[in-house]
């Protein structure tokens, strides 16, 4: 299975040379923390978002015109009143939304799993600025969907597991109709499936569609791990009744085996380009000798119907890392600097806080980035002055300058590689020198203190697969290497680290006590030239 991935890689790789405009994409097409991906068109523009659980700004917009090349246009929940996410686990927060536009209108619909549960907003313009919640208090369960029929009336399809089961982990997709001008549901709720077998598992992320005169349900089934798995149900009515395609599952790699590089793909979306043809996102998890550090990421391939039934890469049976990319014209963006100078008013926006802040603690002043420390750590499930941004590849580099220094024995601050308040590792500056520590399982434990009294320091920490080093120095040509090389598990998937993803950035804490002292980046570096 690694050989045909390789074989099939060095080919494409081979193909690309002396091309101006690439005849391949490279899978994923959103690397990094970015699952459950839903996807719209509006004319030749497309639009998709993906989870975004506590971390803020949530629900991250992204616009292409070819499918391929993707940017940040803004992010839905941009303003503090609009959900609170203290107090929750990593893993809840925003979960699964869905975008649709209909009659002008951007919808996203999503769950805020465990603080309020489901709710849609709406804008005119994805960049927004978008509504305030409508909350559907009567929606049970999760992974909301809209679906607009002929007649204009709207309907929301979700799924719940709270009825007396006939086998274990069973769920059950349903669906009611949605008046979009009382923001509440009505009339009748109906179950559509339990999945596609008599032992389906965890049936969710349920998208409804007409294509040619008949309604297509997609569905999400066994699991977020290795089980997951796409479906898909036809009817001749809206209501049903949904009969399981024959070669269920339409979408997975669990037939593959454990040693299959990608693994856990489910959670489909579908979108027709303005020629015709149809594409899939999805997410995936690249594996890296059974850790995934990179959490799940989105991947695109090309849909074709055969008997109503979507065949997901026809002829292939499986994704690959690179596939011929949709008949679209080629739009690149321009990508982001590799270093931020913090030369801008503003945070740029790849960079993100981890709950919504209560008060400021940061300013860019000076081309710094100034973090004044706060009694919060990030092993509690508050806000703490700890900004990061999404890791995108398996091996990369960050670095950043840090001025501070600090009498005090409970001030640090420095660099962060974080996943959850229950694995993470951090490089933080103190006192009297540096200390790697490390959290794993939620066990937290100092790796290595070295002794250092400078003012400055440059912080660094190396990726490279499964190995990670850190490092520290006066100049960046001098630098000393702390603790032994680590390994990824702490941020890779176990009984703490779920759903969400991981990010490197700065952080500076005060350990539980008031502090006016600030700790100064004078930029910030994420270099990679690998997938």
């Amino acid at each position: 299975m690694r050989l045909i991935y390789v074989l099939f890689f060095i080919s494409m790789s081979f193909t690309l040379k002396g091309q101006e405009i690439p005849k391949y994409y490279d899978n994923p097409v959103l690397s990094g923390f970015n699952p459950d991906p839903s996807i719209c068109r509006v004319n030749d523009d497309y639009y998709m978002v993906t989870s975004s659980f506590t971390w803020y700004p949530g629900i991250p917009i992204y616009h292409s015109k070819d499918l391929v090349n993707w940017e940040v246009i803004g992010h839905a929940i941009d303003r503090p009143d609009m959900i609170d996410m203290n107090g929750l686990n990593d893993n809840d927060g925003i979960w699964a939304v869905t975008i649709r536009y209909h009659n002008g209108i951007f919808y996203l619909i999503t769950t805020a799993h465990k603080n309020g549960e489901n709710f849609y907003i709406t804008a005119t313009d994805p960049k927004g600025p978008w509504s305030a919640p409508v909350w559907l208090k009567d929606a049970a369960g999760i992974d909301p969907s809209l679906f607009w029929d002929d007649d204009g009336r709207c309907y929301y399809t979700g799924n719940f597991w709270d009825f007396k089961k006939s086998w274990p982990a069973q769920c059950a997709v349903w669906m009611q109709e949605l008046d979009l001008s009382q923001g509440k549901l009505v009339g009748e709720r109906k179950i559509l499936t339990y999945g596609h077998a008599n032992n389906a598992t965890y049936a969710e992320g349920p998208h409804i569609y007409k294509i040619d005169g008949k309604y297509l349900l997609l569905m999400a089934e066994g699991g977020s791990n290795y089980h997951h798995a796409i479906t898909a149900h036809h009817s001749k009515s809206l209501w049903g009744p949904y009969v399981a395609a024959k070669v269920n599952p339409v979408l997975t790699h669990r037939h593959l085996g454990s040693k299959c590089p990608l693994q856990a793909l489910g959670h489909a979306d579908l979108v027709q380009t303005q020629k015709g043809e149809w594409y899939s996102v999805f997410l995936g998890k690249r594996m890296l000798n059974e850790y995934n550090p990179l959490a799940r990421e989105t991947f695109m391939c090309k849909v074709e119907f055969e008997d109503s039934t979507p065949i997901f890469n026809p002829g292939m049976g499986m994704i690959l890392p690179k596939q011929e990319r949709p008949d679209l014209p080629w739009t690149p963006v321009k990508a982001k600097p590799a270093r931020d100078n913090f030369d801008s008013p503003t945070l740029g926006s790849e960079w993100y806080f981890v709950r919504i802040p209560q008060k400021a603690f940061h300013n860019l002043i000076n081309s710094q980035l100034a973090l004044t420390l706060q009694p919060e750590i990030v092993d509690s499930l508050v806000n703490s002055a700890m900004i990061i941004q999404k890791t995108r590849h398996h091996q990369f580099k960050a670095t950043t300058l840090l001025n501070f220094q600090t009498k005090k024995d409970n001030e640090q601050a420095g660099l962060i590689l974080y996943r959850t308040a229950n694995g993470y590792y951090s490089l933080l500056k103190d006192k009297s020198g540096i200390a790697l520590i490390k959290k794993h399982l939620g066990k937290r434990e100092i790796i290595e203190h070295i002794p250092y009294n400078k003012q400055e320091v440059f912080l660094s920490v190396a990726v490279n697969g499964t190995e990670i080093q850190f490092s520290f120095g006066e100049t960046q040509e001098h630098m000393t290497n702390i603790g032994s090389i680590q390994n990824v598990a702490p941020l890779s998937d176990n009984k703490f680290n779920k759903f969400n993803g991981t990010g490197v950035g700065v952080y500076a804490t005060s350990n539980g006590k008031q502090s006016r002292n600030k700790a100064l980046y004078d930029w910030f570096e994420y270099i990679s030239d690998k997938n």
